[in-house]
């Protein structure tokens, strides 16, 4: 974990490039592990989507407990899914467009029907505290290193990491073998760095949900 103290900072304009695309669906329930089987449905009608470097996926997760229901944790377990439950591709501006041509269509997810129906554009926000859920690393690693290595990267981007914590570990299973990610979470970030690790994200995998930070409640209490 890392934690460091530092002045708050005036909130500034940031551009929005990159958006979130956020599909109405029809679907009663997926595999908890549908990452790969998803992204290759994408891909059949999106050709440019994996080669994309801006665009990602965001895995559905539906609920993590709903009157003492709980996710399961086996890969081919179910997650039944609420009606409000939605598709959502992170896309630059310009692919916005051509990934309407989704809209109308019905995926085969492991034996799941997923239909697609209509689409709405969500701005990306300035949020001080972001969460990716997965992120490619390796299970070798410690959380202590996993952490060096995400500041890091995230110097690279010209962000300047005040607050991070490494979270639970996922795989996701492709043909070539499993991907194994851990979660992290970003806190104290300035409204330009906000945008930007949402934008350009961290590591692999954007096309089958990796790498992709998200908004999420601070972290302020956490010590």
């Amino acid at each position: 974990m890392l934690w460091q103290e530092d002045e708050p900072q005036e909130d500034v304009i940031v551009s929005q490039d990159v958006v979130d695309m956020v599909f109405s669906i029809d679907c009663h329930c997926l595999p908890l592990d549908h990452a790969y089987d998803l992204f290759q449905e994408i891909c059949k009608v999106l050709p440019w989507f994996e080669q994309e470097p801006l665009a990602g996926l965001h895995l559905i997760r539906g609920g993590e407990s709903n009157h003492g229901w709980h996710r399961p944790e086996q890969p081919d377990s179910l997650i039944y899914l609420p009606r409000r439950t939605k598709l959502t591709l992170r896309l630059p501006q310009n692919c916005v467009d051509k990934a309407q041509i989704l809209c109308g269509m019905t995926f085969n997810i492991a034996g799941n029907s997923l239909q697609i129906k209509t689409a709405k554009i969500k701005e990306l926000k300035n949020i001080e505290t972001l969460l990716a859920h997965y992120i490619i690393t390796n299970p070798e690693i410690d959380e202590e290193t996993f952490v060096d290595n995400m500041v890091g990267e995230l110097i690279k981007l010209e962000i300047n990491c005040h607050k991070a914590i490494c979270g639970k570990t996922d795989n996701l299973r492709t043909p070539a073998g499993n991907l194994f990610t851990r979660s992290l979470m970003l806190a104290d970030l300035e409204p330009q760095e906000s945008i930007s690790i949402q934008q350009q994200g961290l590591g692999a995998g954007r096309s089958m949900g990796c790498g992709l930070f998200i908004a999420h409640k601070g972290i302020n209490n956490i010590r």
